[in-house]
């Protein structure tokens, strides 16, 4: 199926069959904590029920229970939903970075059994990755799976041993992708392998975080002693790295223009309650350029991956560009309704606030700012290595 045809059967049905949000509304602003399970739920309804019409299916593989077509079929998807406040970014993200990996890594069989179940809501993943002493050095994780029987070539199962930290939506999922090293740390990448674990294994415990917006967004995870039977290894044992590295091009193309759809979102939103004088649209127009240039080039590195491009360290550039655009969007909202990020009580208010708040860790989650710039002067540029 082409884009446009596509685009058109989501619209008609999403027109005629959209399930609405049917959490009753109080009158009172809802608590961080019960807007994040409000978006989960309301996720993981609307996935379920656009794979039934099969209108989930397209642009993922036959092989893993797709229909086939472009990936840019269910970026399109994504974003639609995020545009009409069905779905949450922070859930889509989950399955555009998990559920390409795991086609890729996972024998064909067990792709086909748990990709449908990611991609349909039926279940939610999460990404064990990062780690309370590491920071962003992947390379430097100390999380064990220690092969039962001493040889990771014979071994019937793993023990983990180890934390995770930052992980996005814990709480609600059913399996995560963990990276767990299988040798020596002097091996640093060399010697890490990338598992599918079952999140209600015995030995896991879940410690949500709560941010300073009030959502629990992220969580600890500890493994304690918990046995990974030997094939939910993803990928080549010891090859974890490059599963990781292989993400990256998901996180950074697809996941990147469902957050445009929120922006631009946000962007009308502020549009339509800002006063109608210079100095708003001097703000907005900041914000709104700042959207429109992300989107200009998220599109042309979406168009990249669909043509089966290798995506690199300019993927970089797109990171940086989100950063600029989401803090563009929320420093407008704040200068644009005085007292509503700062004072107000009402539900729209405490909706701003917390993406205000939210919007200030942009430079930090999924690259750092610092980091990026590193890498776009170093591999992009030339500029020499760090002095």
């Amino acid at each position: 199926m082409d884009l446009a045809r596509y685009r058109a059967a989501l619209r008609a049905w999403l027109d005629a069959d959209a399930d609405a949000d049917t959490v009753a509304d109080t009158g009172a602003a809802p608590t961080a904590a019960d807007d994040l399970n409000r978006r989960v739920v309301r996720t993981r309804r609307i996935l379920g029920r656009l794979w039934a019409a099969d209108l989930g299916r397209w642009g993922w593989p036959e092989r893993a229970g797709g229909l086939g077509g472009s990936p840019l079929l269910r970026a399109e998807l994504g974003a639609t939903l995020v545009a009409r406040d069905l779905a949450d970014p922070g859930v889509l993200a989950m399955i555009e970075v998990l559920a390409p990996t795991v086609i890729e890594a996972a024998p064909a069989d067990r792709a086909a059994e748990w990709v449908p179940r990611l991609c349909s809501g039926a279940e939610v993943w999460c990404q064990g990755f990062s780690e309370p002493a590491t920071g962003s050095d992947l390379a430097a994780l100390t999380c064990r799976a220690t092969p039962v029987g001493g040889d990771p070539a014979t071994a019937s199962a793993f023990v983990v041993r180890g934390q995770k930290v930052w992980t996005s939506l814990a709480q609600y999922a059913d399996r995560c992708v963990l990276l767990a090293r299988t040798g020596p740390p002097e091996a640093r990448h060399r010697a890490i392998t990338a598992f599918l674990v079952d999140m209600d294994d015995p030995g896991i415990t879940v410690a949500p975080i709560e941010m300073v917006n009030g959502a629990r967004e992220f969580a600890e995870v500890f493994f304690d002693d918990v046995v990974v039977p030997a094939d939910r290894v993803l990928g080549a044992r010891d090859g974890g790295w490059d599963l990781a590295m292989r993400i990256l091009p998901y996180e950074r193309s697809t996941c990147f223009w469902h957050r445009i759809a929120y922006l631009e979102q946000r962007c009308t939103r502020l549009a339509a309650a800002a006063p109608a004088d210079d100095r708003a649209a001097l703000a907005l127009g900041e914000a709104v350029g700042a959207v429109h240039t992300l989107r200009a080039r998220s599109r042309a590195t979406l168009h990249r991956l669909a043509a089966g491009e290798t995506l690199g360290p300019e993927t970089s550039v797109d990171k940086l560009l989100v950063a600029a655009a989401e803090l563009a969007t929320f420093d407008a909202a704040r200068a644009l309704l005085p007292g509503t990020v700062e004072l107000a009580d009402d539900p729209v208010a405490a909706v701003w606030r917390r993406e205000y708040l939210y919007s200030r860790a942009v430079t930090v989650y999924g690259g750092t700012a610092e980091i990026q710039r590193n890498i776009v002067a170093r591999r992009l540029l030339d500029l020499g290595p760090e002095g």
